[in-house]
């Protein structure tokens, strides 16, 4: 199991001591003590998962189920503090949506999948951030009605490969892995290991996460890395993949007072959610979706090598317009990137910016996302 973080100590995953024999450098993180990269580094790190497949362990992730009696009242019980459509989501299919709060504020955001397998209806499994998790079953558990239950998935882990050749890879231990399309799941095995598949993930690239019981990870883990296609990736890399792929990152570029509207995840709300509304925060959602938000999340191109990291100051017109969220530098582009809020009238594609950087204004311009294009298996 993974150890709790609860009692104010750093948790670690299953996966800590394989982590250290693999030369990884441990850092805090969300609670965790995870691997910030391996012996490669970070730029290789990102370089071989856009190339080959690369194995993530996001363990400190939560996982969790919620079961009713049938998928209908699962359903409706969730949406009612999300603004996806998990009333039309199909068997072994998986929908990315949010918590929101009173206000159209975004608590965290989730995957949501409904089973593939006839005796498992009723069951909503979730995955949340980990930083969020305990905020999230608190806020499940006050609202969910009596006859909807959560119950935490806390004894198993998660493991995330990722890359061109990760549906090659997990073939030769899971046959089913190549059937999945993007934003699938279904019951698996991998080498005799019961585990739950979905072809998901968190880099833009085709890929898949795997939750297994955390009895076996260690099982799987290492034998994902016996291949030589696979490598360990760490928790930088996966965030410079992130950001190449223009997705945010919960308590930077979206947190309890960003709108799913203002941040540039308006396809995420289901059509006949924005009909019907029903859900948490549906007054200034329905209001934005109409009127447009005052302020909107937008890729950044800063011009030069210098990169412009998280606060920085958006300015034009001589005033500031907005800060950047996430900043960075981008391997694949080999230039800095970022994604930041500014006012909608310089949201267009092309508009001229300036970033204070070092308190020096550093011109930039507002670009479309992602940067790097997806390469999900529809």
């Amino acid at each position: 199991m993974l150890e709790s973080a609860a009692s104010g100590r750093l948790g670690r995953t299953a996966l800590y001591d394989r982590h250290l024999a693999l030369g990884a450098r441990m850092v805090p993180f969300a609670g965790y003590e995870m691997p910030v990269q391996f012996r490669e580094g970070i730029i290789a790190e990102h370089a071989h998962t856009r190339n080959a497949a690369g194995v993530f362990d996001v363990s400190h992730m939560g996982q969790a189920v919620v079961s009713a009696r049938d998928h209908q009242t699962a359903a409706e019980a969730l949406e009612r503090l999300v603004p996806g459509d998990l009333l039309g989501l199909a068997p072994g299919r998986i929908r990315y949506t949010q918590f929101t709060n009173a206000s159209g504020g975004i608590i965290d955001d989730l995957m949501v999948s409904r089973s593939a397998s006839p005796a498992q209806e009723g069951r909503l499994v979730l995955v949340v951030n980990a930083s969020r998790k305990e905020v999230d079953y608190a806020w499940l558990a006050q609202h969910l009605p009596e006859d909807v239950k959560l119950t935490r998935s806390e004894d198993r882990s998660l493991l995330a490969l990722q890359g061109p050749k990760a549906e090659a890879v997990l073939m030769r231990y899971c046959p089913q892995a190549a059937a999945l399309s993007f934003m699938a799941s279904t019951p698996a095995r991998f080498d005799g290991v019961d585990f739950h598949l979905a072809r998901s993930g968190y880099t833009g690239e085709d890929g898949y996460e795997l939750s297994v019981p955390t009895d076996h990870v260690l099982t799987v883990y290492d034998r994902l890395l016996s291949d030589p296609d696979v490598k360990p990736i760490g928790l930088g890399a996966r965030d410079s993949l992130r950001l190449e792929a223009g997705l945010c990152l919960y308590g930077h570029d979206i947190d309890e007072t960003t709108s799913p509207v203002e941040a540039d995840l308006t396809w995420s709300i289901g059509k006949r959610r924005r009909t019907e509304g029903g859900f948490m925060g549906v007054g200034r959602i329905a209001e934005e979706l109409k009127d447009g938000s005052r302020r909107r999340r937008v890729g950044i191109l800063p011009e030069g090598r210098a990169p412009a990291r998280e606060g920085t100051a958006i300015m034009a017109d001589g005033r500031s317009i907005g800060r950047l969220t996430s900043g960075g530098f981008g391997p694949t582009l080999g230039r800095p990137i970022a994604m930041g809020y500014v006012e909608r009238e310089f949201s267009a594609p092309g508009t001229r910016i300036d970033l204070m950087v070092r308190d020096k204004p550093l011109a930039a311009q507002v670009v479309s996302l992602p940067f790097v294009p997806h390469r999900y298996k529809r």
